[in-house]
């Protein structure tokens, strides 16, 4: 009897054992806990983008204990041959963050974050001054830039078209492309595009200075007319009738986005408008968050891929900022000087951070210039521009996949537009 319960303890240590985290772990998992106390340290000390920085880092903090993926997510089964089946539905004893990670998969969480967003946005400054658009189409040009970068640095064209939408600066956005056109490389996108918002004043304050006159940057706009609550109104309907019709693959964003407006504008459903901008954006930014994390695995982030997408997505970035910045020098020369190109920077879509970058480089000029209502109009132009970029690219290149020839591609997607 002794000798048996001896064998039965051994059985039932040996199996604690294995169990343990220190023994299932590899070298992939500590270096991923670093780079998510990188990213708290980050989203605490330096408040980079803390609102979706951190739950994204405690995300990818979880999934790399050692040990933890097999409760906290699942087990993968094998079939016959030893081949592991990795799709997201397969997936077997199902854990909490498989289940948080299904708004992710079946693209929920993006399109309910610009519910709240649309309710807190004020789109009046781009009513009063339709010429805003201009400068928020201008700075979509990094995306595409970036995406024809991306292809020559040998992504597949869906991965391109998920990478490049990080020039856009709108996190939900990128989130959103990216799980429907390239879904492993959500983590490295997700984490890419909510640092570059976060860095907006250290990129775009001197792309500014360098590509603006100091004349041009003293220049001083006339007040925005008052915008009456009709036209309020009517904009989130005219807009997603319009672009709706035309883009179908966009309705899903930018159609929560206008019913947020529409809540916040109609001043019939305050409690609605309140739920969506507070209670709802915040559950719904801590589940993407964390789930966005969950994602970051080692075997799949500490890939050359990963410095390439960081560094493709710097480069739209910039090139974004430059093309709304350049739309609105053309547009300073064709009103004479009735526009000051500073706002051009506003024309990316991290609202309403780069808004305010406009306005703080206009005021180490002339402290008396106020720049900021001008700069919303660009900036959430912006934010529609991204939604309707992020719509395009995911009608042209929904479907493929790695090995289809790129310019047979191209020309499908060429021939779906026209």
């Amino acid at each position: 009897m002794l000798q048996s319960l001896l064998v039965n303890f051994g059985e039932i240590f040996g199996n604690l054992y294995e169990s343990m985290g220190f023994v299932q772990g590899n070298w992939q998992n500590y270096i991923m806990l670093l780079i998510s106390f990188v990213l708290m340290y980050l989203a605490i000390v330096r408040k980079f983008e803390p609102m979706l920085l951190l739950p994204i880092a405690f995300g990818m903090f979880l999934i790399n204990i050692p040990g933890a993926e097999a409760v906290l997510w699942g087990t993968h089964p094998e079939d016959a041959a030893g081949n592991i089946d990795m799709s997201y539905d397969a997936v077997e004893n199902r854990g909490l963050l498989w289940y948080l990670y299904f708004g992710v998969d079946k693209v929920i969480y993006p399109p309910l974050i610009f519910l709240g967003i649309g309710a807190m946005t004020d789109f009046g400054p781009l009513i009063a001054n339709p010429k805003s658009m201009l400068i928020g189409a201008g700075a979509q040009l990094g995306i595409f830039v970036a995406f024809i970068l991306a292809i020559a640095l040998g992504f597949s064209v869906a991965a391109a078209a998920a990478i490049a939408i990080i020039g856009g600066a709108d996190g939900p956005t990128a989130i959103m492309t990216t799980a429907i056109l390239a879904e492993k490389y959500i983590p490295t996108i997700a984490i890419a595009a909510y640092s570059y918002m976060a860095l907006i004043p250290i990129i775009q304050k001197p792309l500014m200075r360098l590509l603006t006159t100091k004349k041009e940057r003293m220049i001083r706009m006339k007040p925005l007319r008052q915008v009456s609550k009709l036209e309020k109104i009517l904009f989130p309907l005219v807009v997603t009738l319009v672009v709706g019709i035309i883009l179908p693959q966009s309705i899903a964003l930018l159609g929560m986005l206008m019913l947020g407006n529409l809540f916040k504008e109609s001043g019939v459903v305050d409690r609605l408008s309140t739920q969506a901008q507070n209670g709802l954006m915040n559950t719904i930014t801590i589940f993407l968050g964390i789930a966005v994390g969950s994602k970051a695995k080692g075997e799949i982030f500490l890939s050359l891929d990963t410095l390439k997408i960081i560094a493709l997505g710097l480069f739209a970035f910039v090139i974004g900022t430059i093309g709304g910045l350049l739309v609105a020098k053309i547009m300073c020369k064709v009103t004479k000087g009735q526009i000051n190109p500073l706002i051009g920077s506003a024309g990316v879509s991290a609202v309403p951070m780069a808004a305010r970058i406009s306005e703080d480089v206009g005021r180490e000029y002339d402290p008396q210039n106020h720049l900021l209502m001008h700069a919303m109009g660009p900036n959430v132009a912006g934010v529609i521009g991204s939604a309707i970029a992020a719509g395009i690219l995911i009608a042209c290149f929904n479907g493929y996949v790695d090995g289809t020839a790129t310019a047979e591609i191209i020309n499908a997607a060429i021939n779906s537009v026209v």
